[in-house]
């Protein structure tokens, strides 16, 4: 059993933030992944602007004092950056990845009070970030989120000129996760669960998240890259948490399956009724259960449990503590998930593949790569509210600032 030494990181701070500059900057010049052949080929700027839960952030939970979901500890980021830089994985992240094939660096966290270089875009995911203000205080919800990509629009308009502005907004990449952390808090928290309530759920869950979009829309996002949600049920920490061997959690399963459905619905039907709305859908459900059952078919060891935590699956959500013991494999790269809940590097650095190249059975209509290619026409959205699907949860606490 691993149990790690005590270590006091607030005296280590200042230190710390300079190796992990240092670090971004030898990652950069080193990275096996940056080869022509993989990087689009376009002598216009491209932007990113990622929006998502811990699948997707970069370290902007450091900067939440009331959040509880940081990773800013050790043995998070051993692998690539060799210190923990707020990532829920060993290494790069999905959204790193996507960044470096369009050519664009990894990420630093919009709130890092040095990031301030937004012509290549954002990142504003938030660990525990849900689709609903409502279901957790603790992280940046998606609708905050959407305002730091508002506040970010206006001050583009201010250095770069209204023209220029909107074309960068326009050919930017609008990469979102979110919903995961909502259904897992309903379903381990709600009594009575009936299958309308669950649909009636998700309606309100897929309801906000259209709002949302459509306030990108709204400021000139046109190329939306939606990535469904996990397979919920069959991570490690789910295992754990309804004391399961071999099976996943079918409540969670079926929630997810609900919600990535009705998303697949709800981007045809913008894309429908939007000008110049283009949009992919990338399949991380099934793509990611599939590398959960069958590791061995993609190169991995094992499955369905975690390199680091503790518990039958290291499913329990402990990795790098200081107060209880902990599990830390070896080797992350034999293991599908790192903790209890997110891939490791290595599954990461399968998944880009899809996300980036893959064909129409994992990712649709198009993929990442064929998306930033494509071109946009030039309409004016009407402001059509018939696109919602379902009324906004009310949000009390949308003005609120984490900064």
């Amino acid at each position: 059993m691993f149990k790690p030494t005590v270590t006091t990181m607030s005296s280590l701070e200042n230190h710390f933030r300079f190796l992990f500059v240092l670090a971004i900057l030898i990652a950069l010049a080193n990275s096996k992944i940056d080869k022509p052949n993989q990087r689009v080929q376009s002598n216009k700027k491209i932007a990113m602007f990622v929006f998502g839960d811990s699948l997707f952030d970069p370290g902007n939970n450091d900067y939440v004092p009331s959040s509880q979901a940081r990773v800013n500890f050790p043995p998070y980021g051993e692998t690539f950056f060799h210190y923990p830089t707020g990532r829920d994985c060993d290494g790069r992240i999905l959204p790193d990845f996507a960044a470096a094939y369009a050519g664009l660096p990894y990420w630093r966290a919009y709130l890092d009070p040095d990031n301030h270089n937004f012509t290549v875009g954002a990142n504003f995911a938030s660990a525990g970030a849900c689709a609903l203000v409502e279901t957790n205080n603790n992280s940046i919800p998606f609708e905050i989120q959407v305002k730091y990509f508002k506040d970010v629009a206006n001050l583009l308009k201010d250095q770069l000129g209204e023209t220029e502005a909107k074309e960068l907004l326009e050919r930017a990449i609008y990469y979102s996760s979110i919903g995961g952390v909502d259904y897992t808090s309903f379903i381990l928290t709600a009594t009575n669960v009936t299958e309308s309530l669950v649909e009636a759920y998700v309606n309100i869950v897929i309801g906000n998240i259209t709002n949302q979009i459509k306030e990108i829309y709204n400021v000139g996002g046109r190329k939306f890259a939606f990535q469904n949600v996990a397979p919920l049920g069959c991570t490690p920490g789910s295992k754990e948490s309804f004391n399961l061997t071999t099976d996943c959690a079918e409540a969670l399963q079926n929630i997810a399956t609900m919600h990535n459905n009705a998303l697949n619905v709800v981007a045809e039907k913008l894309a429908s009724e939007l000008p110049g709305f283009k949009y992919l859908v990338f399949d991380f459900f099934n793509a990611l259960m599939d590398r959960t059952q069958n590791p061995t078919k993609y190169g991995f060891k094992v499955g369905d449990v975690a390199c680091c935590g503790s518990g039958a699956h290291r499913g329990v959500s402990n990795c790098g503590s200081l107060t209880t013991a902990y599990e830390l494999c070896s080797d992350p790269t034999e293991f599908v998930y790192f903790d209890s809940a997110h891939p490791t590097e290595a599954c990461n650095i399968q998944l880009i593949e899809l996300l980036w190249n893959g064909s129409t059975d994992v990712i649709w209509p198009v993929n990442l790569r064929e998306l930033i290619e494509l071109e946009i026409e030039t309409e004016t959205y009407s402001g059509n509210d018939d696109l919602l699907i379902s009324e906004q949860v009310p949000a009390d606490d949308v003005s609120k600032t984490y900064q």
